[in-house]
Parts: C-alpha cells; sequence; structure tokens
C-alpha cells in the first residue's frame, strides 16, 4: 500500500468520525426519574428540565426534588456515552479516551 493510499483512506475515516460525532450531538436524549424530566444533547448540553405540573410538590420536598433530577442527568449522560461509544467505538478501540 503506497502513502497516498494510506493518506486517502485516514481522510475518510476522518470525514466519517466527524459525521459520527456531528450526529451524536445533534440527538436529544431524555431521562426520566419520577417526575422529573431531563432533555439533554449528545454534547451532554442540559436543554430542559421538566417536573409534573400535576405532582404533589411541596417545599420539603426539595431534597427528593434534587435527588431525582440528579438521577435523570446521570442516566441522560449514560445515554449519550452508550450512543457515543456505539457510534465512536470502532473508530477509538485503539485510541482510548478520544472521546
Amino acid at each position: 500500500m503506497n502513502m497516498q493510499a494510506l493518506m486517502k483512506q485516514a481522510q475518510a475515516l476522518q470525514r466519517d468520525m466527524i459525521k459520527a460525532k456531528e450526529e451524536i450531538d445533534k440527538t436529544e436524549f431524555t431521562a426520566t426519574s419520577s417526575f422529573v424530566t431531563v432533555t439533554a444533547n449528545g454534547k451532554k448540553e442540559i436543554l430542559k428540565v421538566t417536573i409534573k405540573p400535576d405532582a404533589d410538590f411541596s417545599i420539603d420536598d426539595i431534597e427528593l426534588l434534587e435527588s431525582m433530577i440528579q438521577v435523570a442527568v446521570n442516566d441522560v449522560n449514560k445515554q449519550i456515552d452508550k450512543m457515543t461509544e456505539a457510534k465512536m467505538g470502532k473508530y477509538t478501540n485503539s485510541m482510548p479516551g478520544l472521546f
């Protein structure tokens, strides 16, 4: 294999990686913990936090609400990591920690 063919192959791989990462970044992920729903994009930016309006909620429930938000945020981040690994793993198997 000559160097020019190898460079073309590397450039194609790079384009594929960028395309896959852009797809992940644009994807919205949603996770729910009880009456709290969190939506994030693939960049792990929280886009929306929703609390069901019919929930029987009082000021005494702040700790519970905080815990539910934490669980939902952690779950949505796991979903993002899972998709990132599924789509990018084939590119990064030999380069751990790249994404």
